[in-house]
């Protein structure tokens, strides 16, 4: 009987191959804290007008800030060491300046405000508004009102009344009061007022009132002396006649009668509605030459 040896038993030794990862701890660079800047410019000023702003600005503890501009308006002078942007814009450098923007700067990093922009506008004329209504109006009679105004170039005027009287009307393009009262409207209208608008500013006359007479029933007599002397003195000899002044006030004297006669010193002023009326009396020669007013009287009519 064959025996079968042994089978023979390799043994192969296996190589195993190992991976060390050394993992060293590497150095963590911390950036040092940026610069911040804030602030609000102002985006528009008047030509002749200051214009000023200075943003706020911080940086790390330590660090110096400097600052800097991009598209400065010609106009404007800059400070690197504030970031203030201020000056004084002329008529001639009106317009829009765009695109401006401020930065600040520590030694590591930069902050930048947004960009903006400042409009330079012309300077602003306020209306004018100006007239002194007559403050009364006999019953019957046309009464006509006009205040003078003017707006800035550019701009259209618009007026506008309160306490308009009921038998008035009135324009809003030219302010015109305008009206004929009848008898029974007689009475005062107060607290007028008219007003002008540029549709930015209003202005106003002061607050007037408008009376409203009875048709004239009444009449005042004067008497005076002729005069006989020149102002310096020498004899009056070519004296001509007389013209009496008279109104509603001592400070308007708004009628007058003229009286070619030098032998007359007397006359009858009619048609006066009630209320007090103020006269004085001037002379004149050939010449045409008129003497002072004479002083004002009153009467209660």
């Amino acid at each position: 009987m064959d025996i079968i040896g042994q089978p023979n038993v390799i043994v192969r030794r296996a190589q195993f191959f190992f991976v060390v990862v050394l993992t060293a701890a590497l150095p963590v660079i911390v950036a040092a804290n940026p610069p911040t800047i804030t602030g609000t410019p102002p985006t528009s000023v008047v030509a002749g007008h200051v214009y000023a702003f200075k943003p706020t600005a911080k940086g790390p503890t330590g660090s110096a800030l400097s600052f800097s501009i991009a598209h400065k308006p010609s106009w404007g002078s800059f400070s690197i060491a504030t970031g203030e942007l201020s000056g004084t814009p002329t008529t001639a450098e009106e317009g829009k300046y765009s695109d401006i923007t401020i930065s600040v700067s520590s030694a590591t990093a930069t902050a930048t405000l947004p960009a903006f922009s400042i409009a330079v506008s012309a300077p602003y004329t306020k209306p004018t508004i100006s007239g002194v209504p007559e403050k009364s109006v006999v019953a019957g009679q046309a009464y006509v009102f006009e205040p003078k105004a003017s707006v800035e170039a550019g701009k259209k005027a618009s007026f506008s009344i309160t306490d308009k009287p009921t038998w008035a009307s009135f324009s809003a393009v030219t302010g015109e009061l305008s009206g004929t009262p009848a008898a029974a409207n007689v009475g005062t209208d107060s607290n007028i007022i008219i007003r002008v608008s540029d549709g930015t500013t209003t202005v106003a006359l002061p607050a007037f009132a408008i009376a409203v007479t009875e048709v004239g029933t009444k009449s005042a007599t004067l008497s005076w002396k002729a005069p006989t002397l020149n102002s310096n003195g020498s004899a009056l000899t070519n004296l001509a006649g007389y013209r009496i002044y008279y109104g509603t006030s001592a400070t308007a004297l708004t009628h007058s009668i003229t009286i070619n006669s030098v032998g007359v010193t007397t006359d009858v002023v009619t048609d006066l509605s009630p209320g007090t009326y103020y006269f004085a009396l001037m002379a004149f020669n050939t010449a045409g030459i008129e003497s002072k007013l004479s002083d004002v009287v009153s009467a209660k009519l």
